[in-house]
């Protein structure tokens, strides 16, 4: 159905897409080209929520020349009236003739009407042109869509024996500074980064992008079962961007504190487990405040819990070619080994040398979106 054309132009649309990927959130990265044959009249980009869409920057650099060319984008157009008009609207405007789509949009406000408003103004639309890739470059947006929950990716550091710091709890970097700079690289691709106060507590965290300038910094997720976060910390103090407070305090008076701060939420949940944060419940939450991909940077216990639930979707290890001996191990995962081994072994996703260190990044089989 496709041409090796078509398939060249749907590839630079989605290369256009990952410009976007820093600070669509929480819309999805899409890209555009409008094109005569093999001729590229306009192309563009969504960069930011609430800003124009790809198919308008492409629209608008293709001018008159849009009339009976075909227009590659990697998500169907939209069709409702957001922040922004509907991009198949401007579409049937434009006089393109044909409109090819990586994917349709899963999102209850289109899944297929965009598509349908083409077909009904008379231009011819198909679908299905390299979805995997455009599936792949939107895995949060569809995991919050279709799954009620973001897709979590754990980012974790140890030494060649599994350590993550010296057995009297002293902690230093173990990766050096290129594999630091790297997960800048995951911060920035997230809607948030999610900790626990434990490490709030001992590193005063900013997990912010400071290694390149980025249009938007990732949320902070703080989970705090008893409010403990002190009022002088960084995700308190720091404005730049939203801290998410999730707690099952009740201390008014340090609540109080903290809502006065008006970059910070606070999330009480109804649900607890002896005392602790439901994982399970938390993730549907986050999911509906437009958190489509979560970086979870947290200390073994926390880490442990969110592979215990099952609800790491992929894990990215930076492994450092030291050894720590009787140090702080990675996860602690000795509770019910055979629930863990049901979720399906770790898939190797790929492997890279960063200077000295390695990274390595594994996803779940049942991860993989459908």
């Amino acid at each position: 159905m496709f041409s090796a054309l078509d398939t060249q132009m749907m590839q630079t649309a989605l290369e256009l897409a990952k410009l976007g990927r820093f600070s669509t959130s929480p819309n999805p990265r899409v890209g555009c080209v409008i094109a005569h044959g093999a001729q590229i009249v306009g192309q563009g980009f969504h960069v930011k929520a609430g800003e124009p869409h790809a198919e308008v920057h492409a629209l608008r650099q293709a001018g008159a020349a849009a009339k009976g060319a075909t227009a590659y984008v990697t998500l169907e157009p939209c069709s409702h009236y957001g922040r922004t008009p509907p991009c198949a609207e401007a579409l049937v405007h434009s006089g393109v003739t044909r409109v090819v789509a990586a994917m349709t949009d899963p999102n209850p406000l289109v899944a297929g009407k965009g598509l349908s408003m083409l077909e009904a103004a008379g231009i011819r639309t198909e679908s299905g042109l390299l979805e995997a890739q455009a599936r792949e470059l939107n895995r949060g947006f569809l995991s919050r869509i279709e799954r009620g929950r973001p897709f979590v990716r754990l980012k974790c550091a140890a030494s060649l024996d599994g350590k993550t710091a010296l057995s009297d709890g002293r902690s230093f970097w173990i990766t050096g500074e290129a594999a630091r700079k790297d997960v800048q690289i995951l911060r920035a691709e997230s809607c948030a980064v999610l900790t626990g106060i434990g490490t709030v507590l001992a590193d005063n965290p900013k997990l912010n992008v400071r290694s390149f300038p980025t249009l938007r910094q990732p949320a902070r997720i703080v989970l705090d079962s008893r409010l403990q976060i002190p009022l002088d910390c960084h995700l308190v103090t720091d404005t730049e961007s939203p801290t998410v407070i999730v707690t099952l305090s009740s201390d008014e008076q340090r609540l109080q504190a903290l809502s006065a701060f008006e970059h910070i939420r606070i999330i009480r949940p109804s649900e607890h487990i002896n005392g602790r944060i439901n994982l399970l419940s938390l993730m549907p939450q986050l999911a509906e405040l437009g958190f489509g991909e979560v970086l979870v940077e947290a200390g073994s216990t926390l880490a442990s819990a969110f592979l215990k639930d099952d609800l790491v979707d992929e894990i990215v290890l930076y492994q450092a070619p030291k050894l720590l001996g009787a140090g702080k191990p990675l996860f602690s995962l000795s509770e019910n080994p055979a629930a863990l081994l049901s979720g399906g072994p770790w898939q190797s996703q790929s492997v890279e040398i960063i200077v000295q260190d390695i990274k390595w990044v594994l996803r779940k089989k049942s991860a993989q979106l459908p």
